[in-house]
């Protein structure tokens, strides 16, 4: 982490900042997934210096019926598999049943489905079993999606998780650090506001930005004649 006090110009200009501080992972047999949306145009430039495979891994919060913006669990997409993490404090505190849980884990895994394949088209999802993985968003704030990703992806047992963002809370990087391999943060404010304060455009990213990021990268794999599985 590095004291920087200029802000990146955009998501891409960070994102190759970023790949210059993960240099040293090019030899390994590397996926990068980033956060759509806005993790993608990040995890894209690192990718593309890696040399590596890019994919995404959506993430849908499973919020408690009644008060959605809590999360009792969240569903997140991890290659061809569908991985479900619970917040046990959460369900026992609001006497949550198992068949409610289920029924909202149902709703947003359909709506979790059916981002993942608009954002791919074509592109088939990338194996992560056994590989090192890089796991790029545009910054951490309260760390919650990433966390939920992260504990999503052990499920399919990649051999070793890189967590990558350009800017982030001190407090979310130190809780992450506890749950990964390593956490690569270029920046962590102080004060921290949000992400947005780190960047000069930080306008949203849309769903076409994610989809060309992927055939691009699609195409590059192809071209130089790696297999992204």
């Amino acid at each position: 982490m590095s004291g920087q006090q200029r802000p990146f110009a955009d998501r891409r200009e960070a994102g190759r900042r970023l790949a210059g501080r993960l240099a040293g992972q090019a030899d390994e047999d590397v996926v990068v997934l980033g956060l759509p949306r806005g993790g993608v145009p990040v995890a894209a430039e690192v990718a593309d210096r890696l040399g590596a495979a890019l994919d995404v891994l959506v993430v849908r919060k499973l919020g408690l019926p009644g008060r959605p913006e809590l999360a009792m669990g969240a569903v997140a997409a991890v290659g061809d598999a569908v991985e479900t993490v619970r917040n046990p404090v959460v369900i026992e505190h609001a006497h949550v049943g198992e068949d409610t849980f289920e029924e909202v884990r149902r709703r947003e895994v359909a709506e979790l489905q059916r981002r993942a394949a608009a954002f791919r088209r074509e592109s088939a999802a990338v194996p992560v079993r056994g590989r090192a993985v890089v796991v790029a968003d545009d910054g951490l704030a309260t760390g919650s999606t990433m966390r939920a990703a992260v504990a999503a992806l052990r499920g399919q047992r990649p051999r070793r998780v890189t967590v990558a963002v350009p800017v982030g809370s001190r407090s979310a990087v130190e809780q992450l650090s506890r749950e990964v391999d390593e956490v690569v943060c270029l920046w962590t404010p102080e004060p921290f506001s949000a992400v947005g304060q780190a960047y000069l455009d930080f306008a949203p990213t849309g769903d076409d930005e994610v989809r060309n990021a992927l055939s691009a990268a699609n195409r590059r794999t192809r071209a130089t004649g790696r297999n992204p599985g």
